[in-house]
């Protein structure tokens, strides 16, 4: 007994509890499992952990680069500002869990339940009606992070072991569910694709598609017949676009708190910061946002990578029929060319305006916009509003977005006390579904929860029960689904 303690103890203190120990060691399992070849599965494991230290450097030069600045606005003018960014957002969620004491690993232990709750709705698929499975590694990780954040903030009596499985069984859900919303869209889109969205906006892909067609109506212009000017193409480039959206808001924030608050020492108010040039200083600030953004990106690009094969291989085998929730990018190659740069612009456009609302009605709580909800978000609602209705649905509704985006922001991240730490993720899903099901859950208790988990899980149902003889045949027979439906080749 005394030796078996000792074996769990020795995998407790080095794998459970090392974060990135813990995610190279799912990895080697995985391809194990999968008989890959022990040096195969050796190699995956060092760029599984490498990975994750790696996105371990990034995000703590997120938060220690951002940290005065907010420090400054709080001691200045009483504000507290959250980056709405799903990377600052892991980052927050992180930084709050160890504050409370919680190990970042019961985050990977809760994403593997719901990734294999997802795999079994998809088995029972003739029972839950699920069609398809998460595997948007990077986003699983990410939402894991904030969704063990919100569990233990609303549950704090919780037990380690307890907390993982409640994670589990509302993420792996949420997964399932939401990305089962965009299969009928997106195979429209892709002409049978082969695939759905699974990304941080899968209600809002779904909803995009109920209101672009009463917003543009019929024979409406497309964004194919409007000519853009050639110098917006710098913003498809990541690091340009979010090195000038950082520019552009903290050399905002850093000039109203000015150089010589900045000068004066940290234990009498300030910042404490010495420079030369305070222009230099403001893009160093800023510019710097980008690089631990890029670092950060980097490391969750690898471990992310070996994840994700590691998990569909076994999917695959066990799950014939079903469809993949990939990255919400993937369907930016079956729509117009211009259409994400016409989402981002007007759902930046939408976020600057309710930035200014939130300034001038004195909101304690300051939304910096994030380069993935302001591009991401709003670039795969214009592909799928124009698709289905053209240009002005792809204008008017991803400016609503982008508003949206920052309001359901600002509140999110005042309710779960994320602005502490910086963040939130501002995404569209995370600012209107997670903000409901976080208010149930913090005004209703495990009675909530509940309701959260049923009232998804009938989701599908319902879908189901509107086109019972042709709800399958959609990833099973696109062809076919065409014929029924008389859709256009």
């Amino acid at each position: 007994m005394e030796f078996l303690k000792s074996i769990w103890m020795f995998f407790q203190s080095n794998i459970l509890t090392q974060p990135a120990f813990f995610v190279g060691f799912l990895v080697l399992i995985g391809y194990l499992l999968l008989k890959k070849p022990l040096y195969q599965a050796y190699a995956g494991f060092v760029k599984a952990t490498v990975g994750y230290l790696i996105l371990n450097v990034g995000s703590g030069g997120l938060v220690s680069n951002f940290r005065p600045i907010l420090a400054g606005l709080n001691q200045r003018f009483g504000l507290n500002a959250a980056v709405i960014d799903p990377y600052f957002g892991q980052s927050a969620a992180n930084a709050a869990l160890e504050a409370v004491g919680r190990t970042t690993s019961l985050v990977f232990l809760g994403l593997l339940v719901a990734f294999f709750l997802n795999i079994a709705l998809v088995a029972l698929r003739k029972v839950t009606k699920i069609r398809t499975l998460f595997i948007t590694g990077h986003i699983m990780v990410q939402q894991s992070a904030t969704g063990m954040w919100m569990v233990i903030y609303f549950f704090p009596q919780l037990q380690d072991v307890t907390a993982v499985i409640m994670l589990g069984i509302i993420l792996g859900v949420f997964w399932a569910v939401s990305s089962n919303l965009t299969v009928e869209v997106t195979q429209r889109l892709t002409d049978g694709g082969g695939f759905a969205v699974g990304h941080q906006q899968m209600f809002g892909v779904w909803l995009v598609n109920k209101l672009a067609p009463v917003i543009g109506g019929r024979d409406a212009k497309q964004i194919e017949e409007l000519e853009l000017p050639g110098w917006l193409s710098i913003f498809n480039d990541n690091v340009v676009a979010t090195g000038t959206l950082m520019l552009l808001f903290f050399g905002v924030l850093l000039t109203v708190l000015g150089p010589t608050f900045l000068k004066t020492p940290v234990d009498e108010g300030g910042l404490g910061i010495s420079f030369t040039s305070f222009p230099f200083y403001v893009m160093t600030t800023a510019f710097n946002m980008a690089v631990y953004l890029s670092i950060l990106q980097l490391g969750v690009r690898m471990f992310v990578a070996e994840l994700t094969e590691s998990f569909t291989g076994i999917s695959e085998k066990l799950l014939p029929g079903s469809v993949p929730a990939v990255d919400c990018a993937a369907t930016y190659g079956f729509g117009s060319p211009n259409a994400p740069i016409v989402g981002f612009f007007f759902g930046a456009l939408g976020q600057f305006l309710a930035i200014l609302g939130l300034v001038v009605f004195k909101s304690p709580i300051l939304i910096i916009t994030g380069f993935v909800p302001v591009f991401f978000d709003n670039a795969t609602f214009a592909v799928f509003a124009n698709k289905a209705s053209g240009l002005k649905a792809a204008a008017i509704l991803t400016f609503l977005s982008g508003v949206i985006q920052v309001l359901g922001g600002a509140v999110c991240a005042s309710m779960f006390e994320t602005y502490q730490y910086g963040g939130w993720h501002g995404n569209f899903d995370m600012s209107t579904v997670w903000l409901v099901g976080g208010l149930l859950q913090k005004y209703a208790g495990i009675v909530g929860y509940v309701i959260c988990i049923l009232a998804l899980l009938a989701i599908p149902q319902l879908q189901y029960r509107k086109d019972p003889e042709h709800y399958f045949q959609v990833v099973e027979d696109w062809d076919a689904y065409k014929a029924a439906k008389g859709l256009e080749a």
